[in-house]
């Protein structure tokens, strides 16, 4: 935020910060705190700067910015420290509000989408990973609460896997069996658009991680060590433009059934 702020300052003719301070009225070291990031800008702040630095455009993305500061950046550790089901149900509010939803899953199924079995699988190794308190009912129980959302209302799903996540083996066979059956069920609702990128496809866009997009407000985005939210809006535009690239390598309806169908069948093999 800093860096960008005395872009603005440069870009506009202000070589230093006492010249700048002098324009807005401000201290010359709140000028020095702002963009050495030794201080936040506040909203209002950012209103000023950008109106004295021509930058009026940037207003929406570095209030966004500020909004979301100190959850642009949390690490799982953190945020898991009393255990996975309390990131369970944090989510649930932002899933009420949502009306569409685009979701891209390079290695695993959607936890929306996931059997009680596979839940608790996948939880199982972020506790075991990440050295947590046990407590892998109240995780799955919770994020089960999701699914509901797949039933009420007018939310709209367009959900992407990419066909690893037919093969990625959470809790064996017998697992693996009931989530890829739950896929075919799932498959029939009807605001649901379940699409699958073959492994043979060409991709018009490297596969990156996994994310989740809300209407065009929030993309939350996974790593191991942490978990990262997008709000501006210039950021958020790449997002939905990596999704609809990767739609365009995925196949859909009797094709997607196909290849989960193929998924199950190897399971028997």
């Amino acid at each position: 935020m800093g860096a960008r702020l005395r872009g603005f300052r440069k870009d506009a003719g202000f070589s230093s910060g006492r010249a700048f301070a002098a324009a807005t009225r401000w201290q010359e070291s709140k000028v020095s705190r702002i963009e050495n990031g030794r201080q936040n800008a506040s909203e209002g702040d950012i209103r000023v700067w950008c109106r004295h630095t021509g930058s009026e455009d940037q207003v929406d993305d570095l209030i966004a910015t500020v909004r979301h500061i100190e959850e642009l950046w949390l690490e799982w550790r953190r945020q898991l420290q009393a255990g996975a089901e309390p990131r369970q149900r944090k989510a649930l509010p932002v899933y009420a509000k949502t009306k569409v939803f685009r979701i891209w899953h390079p290695t695993l199924v959607w936890g929306t989408l996931q059997t009680a079995e596979y839940a608790a699988e996948t939880f199982r190794q972020v506790i075991d990973f990440y050295e947590i308190p046990n407590d892998m009912d109240a995780a799955v129980a919770k994020r089960l609460e999701r699914q509901q959302y797949l039933y009420q209302g007018d939310r709209i799903f367009n959900v992407l896997l990419a066909e690893q996540a037919l093969y990625t083996n959470f809790g064996g066979p017998e697992v693996m069996r009931g989530q890829l059956d739950r896929l075919l069920a799932v498959m029939s609702l009807p605001r649901m658009s379940l699409g699958l990128v073959p492994t043979s496809a060409p991709m018009l866009v490297w596969p990156g991680n996994s994310f989740s997009m809300f209407d065009s407000k929030l993309v939350l985005v996974e790593t191991y060590s942490a978990e990262f939210s997008v709000a501006q809006p210039r950021e958020i535009a790449l997002y939905a433009k990596a999704f609809d690239l990767l739609k365009r390598s995925a196949v859909y309806g009797q094709s997607a059934r196909a290849l989960i169908t193929r998924a199950l069948e190897r399971l028997d093999l």
